[in-house]
């Protein structure tokens, strides 16, 4: 053993990591970025749950209740409506995770005490929301004779079973197309600048643009077979149903599948080796996995990383995914998440395309 030509070897090392600023930078950049999110998005108290109140009563007992559970921090009232058909179609469309039902013979309930007075009707797709939620089972009642408490009948929507898979298996299709679409395209189109390709593309007419979606479309069927094989194995292995239609959940994850592309071909432009492809690929798939709501329930994490999480495509396919399989949702009621998919996906290719060059530097 040399020391002198080991430490020699050594200082080299560190030389050529501090002229790989993105390396470098990952170093500090990913248990940093992991300490944050995980600090932030692992919440299991989940609090302020969207939900909308049909007051049948129209009475001050039933107005009290309303503020009773608007102050509950339970859940965040997002509407008050006359009757119940509006407020499924809010839970369909993923706007809100409960309905509270308030009779018509709110006080003759109250009165005899002979069956609940009140009916809470849960998303159930999600099991953290629905242990969340059965803290309204019982619901004090401000300024009304005894009994001073609103016993609740709770229905379960969607997941009465309360089994994780009908949560998860959807939510997969997300995270295995994040993983794989994003880093397949980020790679694809480095490795074309490694092996010297580039300097044969240079001679020819082809467009930005057009060597873009050259390298894109092809991952578009693989994307495709993977929706296919986890749809098939979820629904024979784990039961899980689908309740919407099944063109809807393929236009869907089209929409989903172009997004990541998009995003893999962004980050192409800033990687030089596919190592560094790899590494960029990671650090975008983390956080989409923490904050898009497929680990941990969105209505639990703060503010600031609910809005960061409005930025990540991940949260509204999911949004999108199980909206069709599990609450039977139609595309029209699905279609802001639509709309912001595409959105981002323009947005990624425009930017690609302005970075990308067909030059050896």
């Amino acid at each position: 053993m040399n020391w002198q030509r080991l430490l020699a070897i050594i200082i080299k090392e560190l030389k050529q990591l501090r002229r790989d600023r993105l390396t470098a930078a990952m170093i500090l950049g990913i248990p940093t970025i992991q300490l944050l999110l995980f600090g932030f998005a692992i919440n299991m108290d989940v609090r302020h749950l969207a939900a909308a109140v049909v007051d049948e009563a129209g009475t001050r007992a039933s107005r009290q209740i309303i503020e009773t559970l608007a102050h509950s921090q339970v859940a965040d009232v997002r509407a008050v409506l006359p009757e119940a058909g509006a407020a499924d179609a809010m839970m369909r469309a993923g706007e809100i995770s409960m309905i509270l039902i308030i009779p018509r013979d709110l006080e003759r309930r109250l009165a005899t005490r002979d069956r609940e007075a009140l009916q809470l009707i849960v998303d159930a797709s999600d099991p953290t929301i629905q242990a969340a939620a059965r803290q309204l089972v019982v619901m004090p009642l401000p300024g009304v004779a005894a009994p001073r408490t609103a016993p609740v009948a709770v229905l379960n929507r969607y997941n009465p079973e309360r089994r994780s898979a009908i949560n998860t298996v959807p939510g997969l299709i997300g995270v295995i197309l994040t993983m794989t679409m994003t880093l397949f395209t980020a790679v694809a189109i480095v490795r074309e600048r490694e092996r010297g390709n580039i300097e044969m593309l240079i001679a020819t007419p082809v467009s930005s643009v057009e060597l873009i979606l050259g390298k894109v479309l092809p991952f578009v069927l693989i994307g495709i077979l993977q929706v296919t094989v986890v749809l098939s194995l979820g629904v024979l292995i784990f039961g899980v149903p689908i309740r919407g239609e099944l063109w809807a959940i393929y236009v869907s994850a089209l929409t989903y599948i172009f997004a990541a592309l998009s995003l893999g071909v962004f980050l192409s432009t800033f990687a030089s080796t596919q190592f560094q492809a790899m590494q960029m690929a990671f650090f975008t798939f983390l956080p989409q996995i923490l904050l898009s709501g497929f680990m941990f329930p969105f209505a639990g994490m703060p503010r600031a990383a609910q809005w960061i999480a409005e930025i990540l495509p991940l949260t509204h396919f999911i949004r999108l995914i199980r909206g069709i399989m599990l609450r039977a949702a139609e595309l029209p009621e699905l279609r802001r998440e639509i709309w912001i998919l595409l959105g981002f996906t323009l947005i990624m290719l425009s930017l690609a395309t302005l970075r990308f060059r067909k030059r050896l530097d």
